[in-house]
C-alpha cells in the first residue's frame, strides 16, 4: 500500500475509524438496529476520511508491538461506545413519558413493535420514540453529532489517560436528567390522571350504584389521549432543546463535566 498510502498513514486513519464507527454504531436514528449494517460502515469510512486531515495530527504513532496496536484499537472503540452510549441513553426520556401517559390512559395493554428497541412497548412509547429520532434530523441536530466526534478529541484525547470517574458522572447525570424529563413531559398527563381519577371516586362514593368505571374508562382514554395531542408540541420542543445541549457538550470540545 506504499504507493497509496503509508503506514502511519493507515495506522491514523484505522484508530479514527474504530472511534467514529462505534460511535455511530450507538447514535440515535443512525445506529439503530434497522439500518443495514453496511450502511452504517459506509457512512463511518466515509466520516472517518472526511475527518483524518483535521484529526491526523492529535494520533499516537504506530506502535512497534501488536499488543499496543490491538491496545489502542480497543481503547478508542471504547470511547467511541462510551460517547454513543451517553447520546442514546437521552432517548430514554421520551420511552420513560410514553409509558407513564401509557398507564394513566389505560392502554399500557396496547403494545407494539418498537424499531429503536427492537422489542415491543406501548404504542404511545413507540410513537414518542420515532417522533424524537424525526426531531433530530428535522432539527438539524444530527450535524452536532459530526461536530461532537471532532470535539471528542478534545474532551478525550488520544495521549491523555481516559477520564472514567468523570464520564461515568456524566452518565449517571444524562441517565438521571433523562428519567426526570421523562415525568415532566408526561407531567399534564399525570394532573388530569390525578384530577380525573379523584372526580370518579368521588362520584362512586356519591353514587354507589352507578357504573363509574364503565363510563369512566373510555373518557380517561379520550380525554387523556386528547390532553397528551395538545401538550406533544411543547413536549417535543422540551425534548429537542435539551438533547441539543447534551450533543452540544460533545461538539464543543469543553464544558460539560469532561471540560
Amino acid at each position: 500500500m506504499e504507493p497509496w498510502a503509508t503506514a502511519d498513514q493507515v495506522w491514523s486513519a484505522g484508530l479514527i475509524f474504530a472511534r467514529i464507527g462505534a460511535i455511530i454504531l450507538m447514535l440515535p436514528g443512525i445506529g439503530e438496529s434497522y439500518v443495514p449494517p453496511r450502511v452504517r460502515l459506509s457512512l463511518a469510512l466515509v466520516v472517518t476520511l472526511a475527518l483524518w486531515p483535521m484529526l491526523a495530527g492529535v494520533l499516537p504513532a504506530l506502535p512497534a508491538t501488536l499488543g499496543g496496536v490491538v491496545g489502542w484499537v480497543l481503547r478508542e472503540v471504547i470511547v467511541g461506545l462510551a460517547i454513543g452510549a451517553v447520546l442514546r441513553s437521552f432517548m430514554t426520556a421520551l420511552g420513560t413519558a410514553g409509558e407513564i401517559v401509557s398507564l394513566q390512559t389505560t392502554l399500557g395493554f396496547s403494545q407494539t413493535a418498537n424499531p429503536l428497541q427492537a422489542q415491543p412497548g406501548t404504542t404511545l412509547s413507540a410513537f414518542l420514540a420515532l417522533l424524537g429520532v424525526t426531531l433530530v434530523f428535522a432539527t438539524n441536530t444530527h450535524h452536532l453529532f459530526v461536530a461532537g466526534m471532532v470535539g471528542s478529541y478534545e474532551l478525550i484525547a488520544p495521549a491523555r489517560p481516559l477520564v472514567t470517574g468523570d464520564f461515568v458522572t456524566l452518565a449517571v447525570r444524562t441517565l438521571g436528567d433523562s428519567f426526570m424529563l421523562g415525568v415532566q413531559l408526561a407531567g399534564p398527563v399525570l394532573v388530569f390522571a390525578l384530577v380525573f381519577n379523584i372526580a370518579t371516586g368521588l362520584i362512586g362514593r356519591v353514587m354507589p350504584q352507578f357504573q363509574v368505571f364503565f363510563a369512566a374508562a373510555p373518557l380517561s382514554v379520550i380525554l387523556g389521549l386528547s390532553v397528551f395531542a395538545l401538550s406533544l408540541g411543547v413536549a417535543g420542543t422540551v425534548f429537542i432543546d435539551r438533547y441539543r445541549r447534551l450533543a452540544e457538550v460533545f461538539a464543543s470540545g469543553s464544558g460539560g463535566v469532561l471540560g
